[in-house]
């Protein structure tokens, strides 16, 4: 399937690129990262060491095996715990305020901040962030939201060995840092989704690792269970 086959909410997809695209390019703060193919961008010590130790208990306390609509977690495509962290703890609302900030979003159309934790072996197949609008989920995300628009990913740790982000089409693969957010649209400047967005959470070889990631949306996201 092509992604040129993809079109609902391309106008809105469109439309929240240019917006955000605009902001972060204002942002002093904020550095592009020269990669073919997308837009993707960082922020260095967007966290403090406090708030990455905070946000690392939390995601202990909550994670579970990592689910992916029809995807068994015993598949082995996507092995990390994970869990949604509660949106009314003062650290998560602050944090998720500050990434609402910087990409100049309406907090509604925020996914709820979610925390992941990889332990030695553990990985993500490669994969988007975009829902394939021919599967069977799709009704159900269309209802609660829409296309997913901007993906922000943050670490919180440093790892041993493994663990890197590979961007599969760009070629390019991130490191976790302690503190730095990554930024990236999931369409293309036309609004429809991006296949160059492909990427994967390579098997952490040494050590663990700990992000949060928040997904956006075209339309108000509604908070019933996944």
């Amino acid at each position: 399937m092509r992604a040129s086959d993809l079109v609902p909410d391309q106008a809105a997809l469109a439309r929240l690129g240019e917006q955000v695209r605009a902001r972060l390019a204002a942002n002093p703060a904020v550095y592009r990262v020269d990669v073919e193919g997308m837009e993707l961008f960082a922020i260095g010590g967007f966290l403090c060491a406090e708030e990455q130790e905070g946000l690392r208990a939390r995601i202990d306390a909550v994670a579970r095996p990592s689910a992916l609509h029809e995807i068994d977690y015993a598949s082995g495509f996507r092995t990390s715990f994970s869990g949604d962290l509660d949106p009314a703890d003062p650290l998560v609302a602050a944090v998720s305020r500050r990434i609402d900030e910087v990409l100049g979003i309406a907090a509604e159309i925020g996914e709820p901040v979610q925390g992941q934790r990889y332990r030695e072996g553990q990985e993500f197949k490669p994969h988007n962030d975009w829902f394939y609008t021919t599967e069977s989920y799709w009704p159900q995300e269309a209802a609660r939201g829409g296309q997913r628009s901007w993906t922000a990913m943050a670490y919180l740790n440093a790892v041993e060995e493994g663990g890197a982000t590979f961007f599969v089409r760009a070629q390019i693969a991130i490191a976790p840092t302690p503190g730095v957010l990554l930024l990236w649209n999931n369409a293309l400047p036309d609004g429809r989704p991006n296949e160059g967005t492909l990427h994967a959470g390579l098997p952490v070889e040494r050590g663990v690792k700990h992000i949060i990631t928040k997904w956006y949306r075209t339309r108000a996201f509604g908070l019933e269970a996944r």
